[in-house]
């Protein structure tokens, strides 16, 4: 007995009305065709996409940030990251914001994966890179950037996962994946 075909759940736009314009993000409200022929309405935000880096120093320490993110209004440790700006490459953009975030430029990167957070009102995309053979050049923060730059330990990093001190989802993924490359597993 041959399996039946998968479904088609291809969901068609009608029509786009972009009900926000905002300098980095942009909202839409789509009608669009489900597979059963109904309309529905999606709304979504636009994103330019952002980098993940997994700072690994020489002696096996990560480079981590706390910063204050305003929505939430406290402070996150995080590690460094930033958003892709128009015509950038995502390379270019991690290698840029390791350097204006931490001070460290990298003599190796690699590129791990690309995420998708919020896939349910978002076309974000998050593309992660471990960076070793780090030297330190100095900071060189964006104007209205704060932050602290400090290391830890992959083994505390995951620890403050479990306990919850760590929650920004990305630095959660971004740390789970340097523990399966880190033990050669991935």
């Amino acid at each position: 007995m041959s399996k039946p075909p998968p479904l088609d759940l291809t969901e068609t736009l009608v029509s786009s009305r972009k009900v926000f314009d905002g300098n980095l993000l942009h909202v839409y409200q789509d009608q669009a065709r489900l597979p059963d022929g109904k309309v529905r309405v999606r709304e979504y935000i636009t994103h330019p996409g952002a980098v993940v880096i997994i700072p690994l120093l020489d002696n096996g320490e990560l480079v981590l940030e706390r910063q204050h993110r305003y929505p939430l209004h406290q402070d996150f440790f995080e590690l460094p990251a930033g958003k892709i700006d128009p015509g950038e490459d995502p390379p270019s953009c991690a290698q840029r914001e390791l350097l204006e975030e931490t001070g460290y430029t990298a003599e190796s990167w690699r590129y791990l994966t690309t995420l998708h957070p919020c896939i349910g009102y978002s076309d974000e995309k998050l593309i992660y890179y471990l960076a070793q053979g780090l030297s330190f050049q100095g900071e060189n923060l964006d104007e209205g950037e704060h932050l602290e730059v400090f290391t830890l330990s992959l083994p505390t990093a995951l620890e403050w996962v479990k306990s919850g001190k760590i929650t920004d989802n990305k630095s959660v993924s971004g740390l789970f994946w340097a523990e399966k490359v880190l033990r050669g597993e991935w």
